[in-house]
């Protein structure tokens, strides 16, 4: 007879199967490679070594990996933590300044060792031009995008000179424009009146010789130019007559040039410059003209002593003209 098991009491009856023991150590295998596949999808943030890439580079950049099922792909980071940003990356920007001192000043506050000034000193419109983040001695390019501006302020009495230069005025006019700028007619001194009368070989007119022309012109509005006859001197002798007769009035001198002395940009130094004072006659009537002679040199000649002046005070180089891109930036 064939012997019979006894199931154990409460059972099913049924005894499972064995498991191998070898059964054990593939499930463990199977969770670590499930682990493995959770951290392999986790976005991870990485930094990257760019040393060696070129200039102005640090020397590693943080970048972020999403990980899919199709390979993942990377993303930098900067525009990201750009959004956190509490202050600027670095200086930019351009100070508007209206005195030379106030240049001075404020360049010294923020220059560097890489600073520079430039200086357009040509008229219109000359300038001086701090860049404070300038490219290094070292050859290292740097922003410069910081600066320092002072656009030379041209003085009210200075622009009046210059816009009737060349234009003609007639004798009411001229008398007015004198009378209104006699504070700016000046004297010779002994070498300018060697060096322009020879020049120009005319005689030089005092101060008081040029508002005494312009009250004889006041005088003599309404009266016709008769003649004018030129001195061995250098003076010119003017007759007019009164319309209404034919009587000859009093002759009138007048010098063939005067001196101005005056700023020609607020808070500057002064200037002297020649003028040379003309006149035409047509129809019976005088228009009168000066010319000053060579100003534009004179003025670019103040201009090269202020950027001197600023490069003594800040302790920088000085260079005549723009820097890289000025006229884009307005400078």
């Amino acid at each position: 007879m064939a012997s019979t098991t006894t199931p154990p009491s409460g059972g099913s009856g049924v005894r499972p199967p064995a498991t191998p023991s070898c059964y054990g150590g593939e499930a463990e295998a199977i969770q670590k490679i499930a682990d493995l596949s959770i951290q392999g999808v986790k976005p991870e943030v990485v930094m990257i070594p760019v040393s060696g890439l070129g200039d102005g580079l640090p020397t590693q950049i943080p970048a972020l990996i999403s990980p899919s099922a199709t390979g993942g792909n990377l993303r930098v980071l900067k525009s990201e933590i750009e959004q956190f940003r509490t202050g600027p990356a670095r200086r930019k920007g351009k100070a508007i300044v209206t005195t030379l001192e106030a240049f001075i000043a404020l360049t010294n506050r923020h220059k560097d060792d890489g600073s520079a000034i430039f200086a357009k000193t040509d008229w219109p419109r000359p300038s001086l031009t701090a860049v404070l983040d300038y490219h290094s001695l070292e050859g290292a390019a740097r922003n410069a995008e910081h600066f320092v501006h002072y656009a030379f302020p041209i003085t009210p009495e200075f622009q009046a000179w210059i816009d009737n230069v060349g234009k003609k005025l007639d004798q009411a006019e001229f008398a007015s424009f004198l009378e209104d700028h006699a504070a700016e007619l000046a004297a010779p001194l002994d070498a300018e009146r060697g060096e322009f009368e020879r020049l120009f070989k005319a005689k030089f007119a005092a101060p008081n010789e040029l508002i005494d022309l312009a009250r004889s012109l006041e005088i003599r509005v309404g009266q016709k130019f008769k003649q004018a006859v030129r001195n061995q001197s250098g003076e010119a002798e003017m007759v007019f007559q009164e319309e209404h007769t034919n009587a000859a009035g009093e002759a009138i001198t007048v010098p063939g040039i005067f001196m101005i002395a005056l700023r020609a940009f607020v808070d500057g130094e002064q200037v002297r410059i020649p003028a040379r004072l003309r006149y035409r006659a047509a129809g019976g009537a005088v228009v009168w003209f000066y010319d000053l002679y060579r100003w534009r040199d004179q003025l670019r000649d103040r201009v090269q002593q202020d950027l001197l002046k600023s490069g003594r005070d800040t302790s920088l180089p000085t260079f005549e003209g723009a820097p890289e891109n000025g006229g884009e930036r307005g400078i």
